[in-house]
């Protein structure tokens, strides 16, 4: 039998989580956001800095970035029409966060990288 009260804790505790994931969630997202916080603004200075990212993909992910409150984008009447994008003020929320997952990344690269002999003894 399910415990009502421990799986609604569960959902409530998981729903923001979700939500995060929904934000920041693929391939790409991240990527783009990092190299904006590096100082890439225009469109094809983005695309350069990401590999195997396409145009559509690139453009794409910035409107859900835009849409989320993390990215603006400015077009200047100049000639030709030049497009800049910038982080938020908003994004800077997720300084911490990339920074967690920075570190859990490369702690969890070290362990999985960890000579077989050493994970037998772990084991132990």
């Amino acid at each position: 039998m399910i415990d009502k009260k421990n799986h609604g804790r569960c959902l409530k505790a998981l729903i923001p989580i979700r939500d995060a994931l929904d934000v920041i969630n693929g391939k790409w997202k991240l990527q783009i956001i990092i190299a904006l916080s590096a100082g890439n603004s225009r469109f094809k200075d983005i695309e350069r800095q990401i590999p195997k990212i396409t145009a559509r993909m690139l453009s794409k992910e910035l409107k859900e970035l835009e849409n989320h409150h993390l990215v603006k984008r400015t077009v200047y009447d100049s000639q030709p029409v030049t497009v800049e994008y910038t982080l938020t003020p908003y994004a800077d929320t997720l300084d911490d966060v990339i920074k967690a997952l920075h570190d859990w990344g490369a702690q969890h690269r070290k362990k999985m990288n960890v000579d077989p002999a050493e994970k037998v003894t772990e084991l132990l």
